[in-house]
């Protein structure tokens, strides 16, 4: 199996008037986030029945995959990864190859779609035994979607009871101006208050003035509604 097989797969599917709507829907334009980028019309059902389909495909082939021109080659190629990773038995290379691979190759992760289907499993399920500082090294780059990632790993310390970096994360993003961005945090943040109501409480409390209200509407989304108002009228 090759790399080439895998398109041949993807290109029998697609759909070009589909394509067209993702396009527009992923901000596709001049000067949009995804500016440039190339769509096939796939759902995301059938990405992953083809990387379900080539889940054995050998590392240099998924590189290939994931350094492709259309976005949904860039996909099956990483949703190949999220299943080799999960995997005792698929990947002959190895979490950690994979850790790193997905991190050589953030370039070709450009959109929020590619990065929360996949981050939290690579990133954020190697990270749980690993040190963490890289997160907030990403966090730093001038790069959306690498700060994207950083936030969004770490939702899976946050489903093991863990919020340290989510919060210490946020506060280190709040100063941001993309809407991406903000509405990240606010998820990450909504997240964490459904494991732990008082400790989101405390950390809106103290960062509230400061946080884009996006963040902040996402963030106290399940609160009840007289809660929800004392957080927006703070």
């Amino acid at each position: 199996m090759t790399a080439e097989h895998v398109k041949e797969t993807i290109f029998d599917l697609m759909q070009p008037e589909r394509a067209v709507l993702l396009a527009r829907f992923f901000k596709t334009g001049s000067g949009q986030y995804g500016e440039g980028d190339q769509f096939l019309g796939l759902t995301m059902p059938q990405q992953r029945q083809i990387a379900y389909q080539f889940a054995d495909l050998a590392f240099t082939e998924v590189e290939k995959l994931v350094q492709d021109e259309y976005h949904e080659c860039r996909m099956v190629g990483l949703v190949i990864w999220v299943n080799q990773f999960r995997s005792r038995t698929t990947s002959s290379y190895g979490k950690e190859a994979i850790y790193m691979g997905y991190l050589e190759h953030r370039q070709f992760i450009n959109n929020w779609d590619l990065v929360d289907v996949t981050c939290p499993t690579i990133v954020g399920g190697y990270l749980l035994q690993n040190d963490r500082s890289v997160l907030y090294e990403l966090a730093a780059e001038n790069r959306l979607w690498s700060q994207r990632i950083a936030m969004v790993s770490t939702l899976t310390f946050i489903r093991k009871g863990q919020f340290a970096d989510t919060f210490a994360l946020a506060e280190q993003l709040l100063p941001h101006r993309h809407d991406l961005i903000h509405k990240a945090i606010g998820w990450m943040l909504r997240e964490a208050g459904k494991k732990d109501e008082l400790a989101l409480e405390e950390f809106l409390t103290d960062h509230v003035r400061q946080m884009p209200r996006t963040t902040l509407r996402y963030a106290i989304e399940r609160f009840e509604p007289k809660r929800r108002k004392a957080f927006l009228e703070m």
